[in-house]
């Protein structure tokens, strides 16, 4: 059974960093996009960025610049280095991928369960 789990949420200051990381496991053939989407409380869930399994990245318009999205693809992992922090980065990151598990020959959609990433001003 494949999991997504995320690590590296934390509490931050204004202008400070903060390093994201998302790791698959199970019985996994190939995972195609990866990505991570964000949800503040009262607002949708709204997509931060988004990485393709060759590594062409895609980022939201309000955090080009200072968030960077990067793979492992031999560790399973996303990562999201996110710089620069504003407080209305704060919100519940989750990672997302398109994943095939060994056994079957489509890709199915993953949820990680999401990591709190608040900051203070």
């Amino acid at each position: 059974q494949v999991q997504l789990v995320e690590s590296g949420g934390g509490l931050v200051q204004a202008g400070g960093s903060l390093r994201l990381s998302c790791v698959a496991s199970g019985t996994i053939f190939s995972i195609n996009a990866m990505l991570w989407y964000r949800q503040a409380p009262g607002k949708q869930r709204e997509l931060v960025a988004a990485i393709t399994s060759g590594g062409t990245a895609d980022y939201a318009d309000s955090v080009k610049g200072r968030f960077t999205i990067s793979r492992d693809n031999a560790k399973n992992t996303v990562y999201l280095q996110m710089n620069s922090l504003k407080p209305e980065d704060t919100a519940v990151y989750y990672c997302n991928a398109d994943i095939r598990e060994r056994v079957v020959n489509i890709y199915y959609n993953y949820w990680g369960q999401g990591t709190q990433v608040t900051v203070s001003s």
